[in-house]
C-alpha cells in the first residue's frame, strides 16, 4: 500500500531545544554530562537535546523529595485538595499546549493527543475525591470501654517510571493520587518524548504545590536502577514492556520497595457470527490503528468465530485502506508515525515473517510513503489474515498498526486462544448475545474486558491493570488500588479509663468482652 500526503513544513524546523530536569521547583540542567537526541517522528529531525541525569542528580532529587514529603505529608487534606483543584483547571486550560508537545515528540495526531490529556484529567478528578477515598473506619465499644479505628498515611517518597506512548496520561495516572495522599513524587519519563512532563511540572508549581513534591528526573537505566535501589525511595510505579516490568518488580521489591509494575499486552477481540460486523469493523480499526497501534490497550488480534471471519476481514480491510496517514499536526491525518526507526523496522520485520510463514497480507502498510516526510517513521495500517498462534507476529507484542486475524470455530475455541496467551491485559467481545458475553467475561483470564467496547480502559473510579505477564505486583494503577498503593494503613485500639478504675490487666491473651 502506498499513501501520499502533502504536509506543511515541520514547526520550528532546525531548532534544537535543551530539555532539562525539574528539581526543587525549578528547571535544572543537572550534573550529568550525557545528552540524548529527541526526534520529531514525522520528519525524522532532531528537535531536542535531553539532559540525562547521573548519581549526583538522583541524590539531589531524592533528598529534596524526602524533605518535601516530611512537610507535605503533614499538610492538611484541605490544602492538598486546593492544589489538586487548581492543577486540574490548569491542565484543562493547557490541553492544546500539552497535545502539541505530545504530537511533536510522539507523533500521534493532535486530536488523539488531546484525548490522552482528557483521560489523564479523569484521574486528577478522581484524586479530588480524596476526602472520601481517604476516610478511615471506626468501631465503637468493641470491648468494654475500647474503641478501634483506622486511617491511612502516605508512603513518603515515590517514583513513577513512565512509557513513551502516553507521556501525559500515564504520569497523570500516578502523580495526582500519590500527591493528594501526601507523598512526594519523582517522575522519570521516557527519554523519547520528555517535554510534556516538564510542562506538567510547571503547572504543578503554578497550582501552588510546594517545591520538591513533584520533580522530573530524566535518564536511562542508570536513573531507573537508582530509583529501584535507593534507600530514600519507598515505592515505585512502572508502566512499560513485560521484561522491564518484571525486572523493576524483582529489583524494587528486593530492595524493600512497594512496587506496581504494568507490563505488555497482546489484546484479543472476539467477533461472534451474531455481531454487528460494521460496528465491530469500525471499532476494531480504531482500536488497532489509532495512535499507530502504540497502545498497551490496542487490539492487535481479532479472533473471528466461524462465519464472521470472511466478513470482518473484508470490512476491516476496507477501513484500513481508507485511513489517512501523515504528520499528526495535519487535521486530515487519521494516524501518525511510529516513535523511532527501530519501531518501524520491527513492525516491517514481523509482518514479513508472518507472510513467509503463510499468513495472508490483506492490507500491507510496509511501503507507505508520506510526501514531504520521506524521513519520517511511517508504517501504514496492516491487516494479516489466517495468522497462527506459532507465528512471531502473534507471539510478540508488535506495538504497531498491525491487526492479526485468527480464525476459530467456536466461542470456546476463542477463549482457549486468549487464555493460552501469556499476556492478560485487555480483551473484548463483539456479540449480540448476552449469554455469550457473560460466558466470555467469566472464563477469560484477562484483567480488563470490553463487551462491544474495543478498548476497555476503566473509568478513573475503578483501577487499571491486567493479569498474568501484564502485571507484576498486587496493586492495579489509579482508582481505589492507587490510593491503597500510595498509602499505609494504621489501626488504633484505644481505651480511656477513669483514673480510679480498677485495672483489668491480665497475662492471658486479651479477648473482647
Amino acid at each position: 500500500m502506498t499513501t501520499t500526503q502533502t504536509t506543511s513544513p515541520a514547526q520550528s524546523e532546525g531548532t534544537v531545544t535543551e530539555i532539562t530536569h525539574w528539581i526543587d521547583g525549578a528547571a535544572d540542567g543537572g550534573h550529568g554530562e550525557r545528552r540524548q537526541d529527541v526526534y520529531n517522528p514525522a520528519t525524522g529531525q532532531v528537535t531536542g537535546s535531553l539532559h540525562l541525569g547521573d548519581a549526583e542528580d538522583l541524590e539531589k532529587a531524592l533528598q529534596t523529595a524526602r524533605r518535601a514529603a516530611d512537610v507535605w505529608g503533614e499538610t492538611s487534606l484541605s490544602k492538598r485538595m486546593a492544589v489538586l483543584f487548581k492543577f486540574r483547571e490548569l491542565v484543562h486550560s493547557h490541553t492544546q499546549e500539552l497535545a502539541a508537545l505530545i504530537t511533536a515528540e510522539h507523533g500521534k495526531v493532535l486530536d488523539d493527543a488531546a484525548g490522552e490529556v482528557a483521560r489523564g484529567l479523569e484521574v486528577v478528578e478522581f484524586a479530588c475525591a480524596a476526602p472520601q477515598t481517604l476516610k478511615g473506619d471506626y468501631s465503637d465499644q468493641v470491648s468494654t470501654g475500647i474503641d478501634v479505628y483506622s486511617f491511612r498515611q502516605p508512603l513518603g517518597v515515590v517514583a513513577g517510571i513512565t512509557p513513551f506512548n502516553f507521556p501525559v496520561m500515564v504520569p497523570l495516572w500516578m502523580a495526582p493520587v500519590a500527591i493528594v495522599t501526601g507523598n512526594a513524587f519523582v517522575l522519570k519519563p521516557s527519554e523519547r518524548d520528555p517535554s510534556a512532563s516538564v510542562l506538567l511540572a510547571k503547572l504543578w508549581k503554578e497550582a501552588g504545590l510546594p517545591d520538591g513534591v513533584f520533580q522530573v528526573l530524566h535518564g536511562d537505566k542508570e536513573i531507573v536502577d537508582g530509583l529501584l535501589t535507593h534507600e530514600l525511595v519507598d515505592g515505585v510505579s512502572f508502566v512499560g514492556s513485560t521484561p522491564i516490568a518484571k525486572y523493576v518488580h524483582e529489583t524494587g521489591t528486593r530492595h524493600g520497595k512497594r512496587v506496581q509494575a504494568l507490563g505488555g499486552a497482546k489484546n484479543h477481540a472476539v467477533v461472534m457470527p451474531d455481531a454487528d460486523l460494521d460496528l465491530a469493523a469500525d471499532h476494531l480499526s480504531a482500536a488497532a490503528f489509532g495512535s499507530a497501534g502504540e497502545r498497551c490497550m490496542a487490539i492487535s488480534v481479532a479472533v473471528a468465530v466461524g462465519e464472521a471471519a470472511d466478513g470482518i476481514v473484508e470490512k476491516v480491510g476496507e477501513r484500513a485502506r481508507n485511513i489517512t496517514v501523515g504528520d499528526g499536526t495535519e487535521g486530515s491525518s487519521d494516524m501518525g508515525p511510529l516513535i523511532t526507526p527501530a519501531s518501524k523496522d520491527r513492525v516491517v520485520r514481523l509482518v514479513g515473517e508472518a507472510e513467509a510463514d503463510g499468513a495472508a497480507v490483506v492490507v500491507d502498510g510496509r511501503d507507505l510513503t508520506v510526501s514531504g516526510h520521506e524521513e519520517g517513521f511511517f508504517v501504514g495500517p496492516t491487516v494479516l489474515d489466517r495468522v497462527q498462534e506459532t507465528m512471531s507476529a502473534y507471539e510478540q507484542e508488535i506495538f504497531g498498526p498491525v491487526l492479526a486475524v485468527v480464525r476459530v470455530d467456536s466461542l470456546e475455541d476463542a477463549i482457549k486462544v486468549i487464555n493460552a496467551n501469556p499476556y492478560g491485559n485487555g480483551t473484548a467481545i463483539f456479540t449480540g448475545s448476552g449469554n455469550a458475553a457473560r460466558t466470555f467475561q467469566r472464563q477469560v483470564t484477562v484483567g480488563m474486558i470490553g463487551v462491544n467496547v474495543p478498548i476497555p480502559v476503566p473509568a478513573a473510579q475503578h483501577s487499571f491493570g491486567g493479569w498474568k505477564d501484564s502485571l507484576f505486583g498486587d496493586h492495579h494503577i489509579y482508582g481505589p488500588d492507587g490510593v491503597r498503593f500510595y498509602t499505609r494503613g494504621k489501626v488504633i485500639t484505644q481505651r480511656w479509663p477513669h483514673q480510679n478504675d480498677e485495672s483489668t490487666a491480665s497475662m492471658n491473651f486479651p479477648s473482647n468482652g
